[in-house]
């Protein structure tokens, strides 16, 4: 079988990998059908996350079918599942809580272990989740990149008529502005690439688009920083409204913040790591199930394994917006 491996920043290649014949009594065995070029898979490619191991197979945004089970399986061969690539403990009182999400033995599949962009991929069962049979896999591929922005919206009362600007319209902020246009807010869309705005209001009716300098500040309930630059994160705080609550979901490394005028127009300001599993996958497949559900515009290209370079090229540039490879087509 093949996959990919990066054995230092910018040193990708195509390899062959040995099948695992044996599994454990949990694990499941998964020929991988989709894979998500994630931002944060970029950064790992480009050496930009510290806590990231060298060499590791990348990849987690994953969607495969069952091919073999160990004996204390309980889902079945031949079904498709998503993988949830972030492990945690289950004992300490994050994890007894329900915050998986910020373990402190949390191991991200492609950032410090291995990843499954490799044609088979085993992994325990608990991090899988079965995927309904009439949901398309250019759908269920955006289970786990979605539950990011289900899990951020959580933080925030978004209804009809909600004034939300998205800051940052690459794959995660475009997810949050479907999501919130499927909520009936009423969305300014920002970003510094005019293309990427311009396909905001193709795809979806009704929504503001604007350069980061044309924002008028003290406007919004809600801002959701997508962009993780440290302009964008400053800015947010400059638009809300008093009263008002920004989910960051960007990792600016550093932002400076206003803390006088924080205090005295009573912001609100989250931070928004990942999800819980399985409950923002389970809330993200209802809604890519919808019919109404606008996720169109989310994929930009579907590339075979073996354009790869391409691939990545495409993600790194930031104009485009999910990349997805295929591993049916090596």
């Amino acid at each position: 079988m093949y996959g990919l491996f990066l054995k230092n920043p910018s040193d990708l290649e195509l390899r062959e990998f040995a099948s695992i014949p044996t599994l454990q009594d949990d694990e499941v065995k998964l020929r991988l059908i989709y894979g998500g070029i994630c931002g944060s898979d970029v950064n790992v490619y480009k050496g930009k996350i510290e806590h990231a191991s060298y060499p590791v197979s990348p990849g987690h945004e994953l969607v495969g079918e069952i091919v073999q089970t160990g004996a204390n399986v309980k889902e079945n061969i031949g079904q498709r599942v998503v993988i949830q690539p972030n492990s945690f403990c289950g004992e300490c009182n994050y994890c007894k809580s329900g915050q998986t999400n910020i373990c402190p033995e949390k191991k991200s599949l492609g950032v410090n272990v291995n990843g499954g962009f490799v044609q088979e991929f085993v992994i325990s069962s608990k991090y899988v989740l079965p995927v309904p049979e009439e949901l398309a896999n250019e759908k269920a591929v955006l289970i786990e990149p979605f539950a990011v922005i289900v899990h951020a919206f959580k933080k925030v009362s978004i209804t009809q008529g909600t004034t939300v600007a998205i800051i940052g319209c690459g794959a995660e902020g475009m997810l949050a502005v479907a999501l919130a246009n499927h909520l009936g807010a009423n969305i300014t869309a920002v970003d510094i690439n005019q293309e990427k705005l311009n396909k905001v209001q193709s795809h979806y009716n009704g929504i503001k688009t604007c350069l980061p300098e044309d924002v008028e500040a003290g406007k919004f309930d809600v801002v959701i920083e997508a962009a993780g630059a440290k302009q964008s994160f400053e800015q947010g705080v400059d638009i809300l409204k008093p009263g008002g609550a920004m989910v960051v979901v960007g990792m600016a490394p550093k932002a400076e913040l206003p803390v006088t005028r924080m205090v005295r127009k009573e912001l609100t300001l989250y931070g928004s790591i990942i999800y819980n599993f399985p409950d923002d996958f389970l809330i993200s497949i209802e809604y890519l199930q919808e019919e109404d559900f606008n996720v169109q515009p989310i994929i930009s290209e579907i590339l075979p394994l073996n354009e790869y370079k391409k691939a990545y090229e495409y993600a790194a540039s930031g104009q485009y917006g999910k990349i997805i490879l295929n591993f049916q087509e090596a």
